[in-house]
């Protein structure tokens, strides 16, 4: 999976081809217009306030830092700039924009977009180099968890066992082979309740993926103050082991349609697996963080919204594209009720 999506030479994520929108493989918030990063520079902005306010150390004339990761093209971050820019200048020549993104392509692409605001990004391959500063600090990711690789594991009902699925090559095809048990770290990630596992079906298949642990966790311990939140599709644990999920959620996606086959075409396709929320905040919970909320896109967004429609809001106007592009966001058949928001502080 990780081959799949990132290699330098031939992975899915490294071709500029494969863009989101209407005309490429997926469709994200960012791919709506420019108000979802309206609204969560609207956010941050009231973050940074109420940090300059209530912590003696935030001084008056400290920076204060938005890090990024997954930013793909960067119009995320040109849409979160250029709120900042007109509706609070003032907080926007103290902000430090960083972007965490080991690609040298992706860089390249992020630059381009963000020729205007050169001079206020900076580029880093891990969390841990971005956050090496005191100042109060927002990390934010918008389906970055969700293109980890996996393992993905399968259930053996007779023997009681877990078992991994591997890929090898069969004729000039990749197909799944049923490996040995995983190692015990592995296992200590899924389900252990004997109720649970005595109606799992056999086959019963699920991932896990301690890498976006290991991300979230290399994130909340170098965070020395401020907010860590994502964006994502993902799941409660007690929904992604329900056993009517007896195929897991990795899936692999080309024009917005759902590929029959994962192994097929390696390299052209999206492959993404939901996010076990669960796991992410407890990681988080176990570095020191406190979790603030986990939700949906609809009620984090409209939460955003609801202190932008008050008369004393400097928002800045609201036309009837904000409301096209703010019902695309939160209706539940859209992406209001598919995204998840987890929010943790420090």
């Amino acid at each position: 999976m990780e081959l799949a999506l990132y290699c330098p030479l031939c992975g899915y994520y490294e071709k500029k081809e494969d863009t989101p929108g209407q005309r490429g493989d997926f469709y994200t918030s960012v791919s709506v217009g420019p108000l979802f990063g309206e609204l969560l520079a609207f956010q941050f902005a009231e973050w940074m306030v109420e940090c300059g306010v209530r912590s003696a150390e935030c001084g008056a004339a400290d920076p204060l830092r938005l890090i990024e990761a997954g930013a793909h093209d960067g119009q995320l971050a040109r849409d979160i700039l250029n709120w900042l820019r007109v509706r609070r200048p003032e907080l926007f020549e103290r902000i430090e924009y960083c972007i965490v993104e080991p690609s040298p392509t992706r860089q390249l692409w992020q630059r381009e977009t963000l020729t205007p605001f050169s001079d206020r990004v900076r580029w880093f391959e891990t969390p841990r180099s971005a956050l090496r500063t005191p100042y109060f600090t927002v990390v934010f990711s918008n389906e970055l968890l969700d293109a980890f690789p996996v393992h993905r594991l399968g259930w053996d009902a007779k023997a009681k066992s877990w078992f991994e699925w591997g890929v090898t090559l069969d004729r000039e095809r990749f197909v799944w082979v049923r490996l040995p048990p995983p190692a015990p770290s592995a296992i200590l990630h899924l389900p252990s309740s004997h109720e649970l596992l005595a109606v799992l079906p056999d086959n019963f298949t699920t991932e896990i993926c301690p890498a976006a642990e290991n991300w979230w966790r290399d994130a909340a311990n170098s965070l020395p103050c401020g907010k860590l939140l994502t964006f994502d599709y993902g799941l409660s644990a007690e929904e992604f082991f329900s056993p009517q999920r007896t195929n897991g959620t990795l899936r692999a996606y080309r024009r917005h349609q759902l590929a029959d086959d994962l192994l097929a075409a390696p390299g052209e396709h999206d492959l993404t697996a939901h996010v076990n929320f669960t796991a992410i905040q407890r990681t988080g919970e176990a570095a020191g963080l406190k979790t603030g909320s986990f939700t949906s896109q609809a009620q984090f967004l409209t939460g955003i919204a609801e202190k932008i429609w008050k008369p004393q809001s400097d928002f800045g106007e609201w036309s009837p594209e904000h409301t096209r592009q703010f019902q695309t966001l939160t209706h539940p058949q859209h992406l209001g009720r598919a995204f998840r928001v987890l929010v943790q502080s420090r």
